[in-house]
């Protein structure tokens, strides 16, 4: 059964066309996600879905079943800001919800005599498989305070809170605009495994590419105006953009080849010429076209002459830091070591942005000491950057900052060949900032920080709103930089490629440095003390040793001196593993030297993984 069709609709902004004669169709149990650069029209195609938008073009039509119901969410949804959480989530007017809201609210207050009524009202509509919902997505979100006024929650809470509304509403077809922003990993864990559910219908813009493997069964591509379908994951999408790509590059060679022919024929004809000669002199047009497009992969590779690193970077001794009954680190020591990629991980509101706001000494620790080594210069991208000035060009904002940054070997880049490495072309560079999406905001964001080379770069939730090809511009940037790198990010893809170990954040305030990225931490099994597996990160992290001799000193000498061996055979098996990808990044590798390495690489894994369970089996007992 259809539940939407669109038939040649176009959308425009201002002068800019968006999408133009656009043909779509969606079915029951389809889960879509559309891919497209930040900019080019993915809102206002969801809007347009939804019904907050109205369709432009010749003979455009929007057909959406009229026994269905819609449910869309926003980027940034707004309500009420005097209404309380539980109005809000379940504004119904549907007799059951009324019934579970009644319900809540009394248990929340502890009224035993509401209860009971609610209770009794629950049974008469057999409204309880509803009523377990309500628990499951309310508890999953983090979703409380159900009295906490609107107007007071930051915009995750309300983005968790629009989210929740959407899935106890339950309607039919669910149109999603970035649904994993401002959630943690168990949360998008979890989302993931709800929306995977048969029955629903999904249209969604996502930036998060393990949740479209997971979730997704095809895939929309926005380019230059015009969808592109691809049937199955986003793994299968990139195997069949590529195809596609490989055969728009043939199709460009042949075209400037017939170019280039048909530019010497133009040169040699006299100005007059005949009806034929006029017909091939209008269709040079077309071919000149064809020939100049751009099919540029958005590939980045940028050598860029840091300030030098010193011995002594970034260290931490003893730190703790609380707020009221709030403890957010407690006696953590660390001494961050050259080229470092750590990873934070931690739920939502366990302290991760105020431990970045220690090691960069914006506050001060309760206890211990903080140590910036004297060479160390803090590039600083955070959640709520909001330096940018609305009334200044694009390139005007980065000038700001620098005319240019240094290469090595003496070379410079300037502002302006930087914003179109980072997708920002030059006609764009001239548009205020004012008229720029929210994407291509933070993406000029992250541009000042890196303009102002920093060879200490910190990142909290740098993909927010990121399309997935400044994603994979941004990662190819930060695959070469050579300082010290420190992320925290909900997009486990993104941390996954560019982290080597992580700082797992307990509730308690214990830290606990893994071996690993945080996809590893998770495969790994990790025990607590009672060898339970651990299924939530927010409660089951293990005390995190000292680091001192002292403890070591339990082990007998022939384990300590495995621990020590483990250890270097860690590091040489992932400089090979480092080793091999790089070698696969090379376009002319023969096939059969691509398939020894992959084999070797297998083999490199499961030793890692091999390893690492052993050294985390003798830590625990260190």
């Amino acid at each position: 059964m259809n539940y939407l069709t669109l038939e040649n609709v176009s959308k425009s902004f201002g002068e800019k066309i968006l999408f133009e004669n656009i043909d779509l169709t969606i079915g029951k149990s389809q889960k879509i996600a559309l891919i497209a650069k930040n900019g080019t029209g993915k809102t206002s195609l969801l809007r347009l879905i939804a019904g907050q938008e109205s369709i432009e073009g010749e003979n455009a039509k929007i057909l959406l079943h009229k026994n269905i119901r819609t449910g869309y969410l926003e980027q940034d949804p707004s309500f009420d800001p005097q209404a309380s959480a539980i109005d809000t989530v379940l504004n119904s007017e549907n007799e059951k919800i009324l019934a579970i809201k009644e319900f809540e609210l009394a248990s929340y207050q502890k009224d035993d005599r509401r209860i009971q009524k609610a209770i009794e009202k629950l049974e008469d509509l057999k409204a309880w498989d509803i009523e377990v919902n309500v628990k499951e997505v309310l508890g999953k979100l983090n979703i409380h305070d159900l009295d906490q006024k609107v107007g007071t929650m930051s915009g995750g809470q309300r983005k968790r809170l629009a989210l929740a509304r959407l899935l106890i509403d339950e309607p039919d077809f669910l149109i999603l605009d970035e649904p994993t922003n401002h959630l943690d990993i168990d949360m998008i864990e979890w989302l993931e495994q709800y929306l995977s559910r048969s029955n629903l219908t999904l249209f969604m813009v996502t930036h998060d590419r393990y949740f479209l493997e997971r979730v997704c069964n095809e895939i929309i591509e926005l380019d230059h105006g015009k969808i592109f379908v691809y049937r199955g994951s986003y793994s299968d999408f990139l195997e069949k953009k590529a195809a596609r790509s490989q055969n728009d590059h043939a199709n460009l060679d042949k075209s400037k080849k017939l170019f280039k022919k048909e530019l010497d024929w133009i040169r040699r004809q006299p100005k007059a010429r005949g009806t034929k000669a006029k017909a091939r002199v209008d269709s040079f047009q077309t071919i000149k076209e064809k020939a100049q497009q751009n099919l540029s992969d958005d590939e980045l590779s940028i050598e860029i002459d840091m300030h030098r690193l010193g011995g002594k970077i970034l260290e931490l001794h003893n730190v703790s830091k609380a707020y009221g009954d709030k403890v957010i680190v407690d006696g953590f020591s660390y001494k961050f070591r050259k080229g470092e990629r750590i990873g934070l991980a931690g739920p939502n509101g366990s302290g991760k942005t105020s431990l970045i706001r220690l090691f960069t000494q914006a506050i001060k620790p309760d206890s211990g000491k903080v140590i910036v080594g004297d060479t160390v210069k803090f590039g600083y991208y955070s959640q709520d950057n909001e330096d940018l000035k609305e009334e200044l060009r694009v390139i005007d904002v980065v000038r700001e900052i620098a005319e240019y940054i240094p290469l090595k070997k003496g070379r410079k880049m300037t502002a302006e060949t930087l914003l179109e490495r980072f997708l920002f072309p030059r006609s764009q560079q001239q548009v205020f900032v004012s008229k720029l999406s929210g994407g291509e905001k933070r993406r000029l964001s992250l541009l000042r920080v890196l303009m102002s080379n920093p060879n200490f770069l910190i990142l909290d939730e740098p993909t927010n709103d990121l399309d997935i090809i400044s994603l994979n511009v941004l990662e190819e940037f930060l695959a070469s930089f050579e300082g010290c790198l420190l992320i925290t990010s909900h997009d486990r893809y993104f941390m996954d490629k560019l982290v080597e170990h992580s700082f797992i954040l307990h509730s308690n305030g214990k830290i606990k440095d893994f071996n690993g990225n945080y996809s590893a931490f998770k495969a790994s099994n990790f025990k607590d003390e009672s060898n339970k597996e651990i299924s939530h990160v927010a409660d089951s992290i293990p005390e995190p040793s000292s680091g001192n001799d002292t403890e070591v000193r339990k082990l007998s000498y022939k384990d300590k001196m495995e621990l020590k061996d483990l250890e270097k055979e860690l590091k040489k098996l992932e400089l090979r593993k480092n080793e091999i990808s790089l070698i696969f990044q090379q376009s002319d590798l023969p096939g059969d030297d691509i398939q020894k390495l992959s084999i070797e690489l297998g083999t490199i894994e499961k030793s890692i993984s091999e390893k690492e369970d052993r050294w985390l089996e003798m830590s625990e007992h260190a």
